[in-house]
């Protein structure tokens, strides 16, 4: 919402008017009492020092300066098909106060039609926008989207279907300090607020609302520049697009012990062994850490992205990481920050996961053995909920590949069990 000019010059006042209505929401429930205490603590205060990007900041002390990271999830059968599924299976994992599209506001503890029913090629997690700046500034921030749907954003926006968000008028605001919103549950949200960047204030349309960044997630149809698929214990890389996909990641957990490898691809296409398990997962997060703060990130920018998925990044599997040619970003998330950065730094990280022969077995063998006992069968769909969101893809291959027809029709239960 574009902001008046006595409401530019009356930053103060709002701050007060918007810390009044925050409290008030919070005093809506006994439990969230408590949670007000702790917030009356962080007291709004408005800060005047400066607060400068980091040393190796780009263009740093010639004006704005904006960096984003996000991920682009998708999956693969191991013929290298891109397998329509659905990103959402169970319920959101993010915080209450974030928006949804299925809501028009925050939730609690419902599903969501958008995300949870609707089968996509790709699912776009946590982009997230930030800001450095030694001056306040006021700059109007829209991404485009052609080929998705945003799902869920903050702070307030103007959600154009498939067309993108617009944040509209929005409020730069280094060396300030607000008690940020939280609602006091562990949630992987959080650990990307620990960076430099410069708070930021939106309007929306009732008080201000402050955040670290802008956050937005969506769902789409579009072609990834990767194409992965297994040739028997190998995995074959190819780049499709003009522009090359250069670096890459091919990462294995199998029963809690890890292998990877870093390739870097020089041509169309590369084939190498599946990596080789017993590594440290230590050493990867350094590797992948050097990886991203090489395409752009700031230190704590790329610490934050590794802390907000250090848990679904390196669950079971086999999947392989990559780095979005910028070019490829630009094309699916088309960007428009008035006045024009000093600088703009997009890394975007591809992450395809394959669907192999050693999951479909797994999960056909497990199927084969589930009990009609309740609560053996329910120890049983626990198990296979290992895989996560990406269970639904494991039995889909294998309704396509096995010739068992009782096992066909287990499957088939089993999907609309835990549908």
């Amino acid at each position: 919402m574009r902001l008046s000019l006595s409401q530019k010059n009356s930053v103060r006042t709002e701050d007060a008017r918007a810390s009044g209505n925050w409290r008030k929401e919070m005093l809506t429930s006994p439990l969230a009492r408590v949670a007000t205490l702790c917030f009356a603590l962080l007291s709004l205060t408005i800060g005047s020092g400066p607060s400068h990007p980091p040393s190796n900041a780009i263009g740093a002390g010639e004006g704005l300066v904006v960096h984003e990271w996000g991920t682009f999830t998708s999956v693969a059968a191991r013929d290298g098909r891109n397998l329509i599924w659905r990103p959402l299976s169970v319920e959101s994992d993010l915080p209450s106060f974030v928006y949804s599209a299925d809501k028009g506001r925050s939730w609690r503890g419902r599903r969501y039609p958008i995300k949870s029913d609707r089968p996509v090629k790709v699912r776009m997690e946590t982009p997230l926008i930030y800001f450095y700046s030694k001056e306040q500034a006021t700059v109007r921030v829209k991404v485009g989207f052609p080929d998705g749907e945003i799902t869920e954003w903050y702070p307030q926006a103007q959600p154009l279907g498939w067309r993108g968000i617009d944040w509209g008028e929005l409020r730069v605001m280094p060396g300030a300090h607000v008690g940020l919103k939280h609602d006091f549950r562990e949630n992987h949200y959080y650990p990307a607020r620990e960076t430099d960047a410069a708070l930021l204030k939106v309007h929306n349309g009732k008080w201000a609302e402050y955040e670290k960044f802008l956050f937005y997630r969506g769902v789409g149809n579009f072609a990834l520049p990767l194409s992965v698929r297994l040739e028997g214990d190998k995995v074959a890389l190819a780049n499709w697009q003009e522009e090359k996909v250069r670096k890459v990641v091919l990462f294995e957990n199998s029963g809690g012990s890890i292998g990877y490898q870093i390739l870097n691809i020089s041509g169309t296409e590369v084939v190498v062994d599946r990596p080789v398990l017993g590594h440290n997962l230590t050493d990867l997060r350094q590797e992948m850490r050097m990886m991203l703060i090489a395409d752009g990130l700031y230190e704590k920018e790329a610490d934050a992205m590794l802390n907000t998925w250090r848990d679904s990044w390196f669950e079971e599997g086999l999947r392989v990481f990559y780095l979005m040619p910028r070019k490829t970003t630009d094309a699916i998330l088309p960007i428009v920050i008035e006045p024009e950065p000093a600088a703009l730094v997009r890394v975007l990280v591809g992450r395809t996961e394959i669907i192999t022969p050693e999951m479909e077995e797994s999960v056909a063998n497990q199927i084969s053995n589930l009990s009609e006992h309740s609560a053996t069968r329910k120890a049983g769909l626990k198990e296979m909920k290992k895989y996560g969101r990406f269970l639904e893809s494991i039995l889909m291959e294998i309704l396509r590949h096995t010739t068992d027809l009782r096992l066909k029709v287990e499957v088939e239960r089993v999907l609309e069990e835990i549908n």
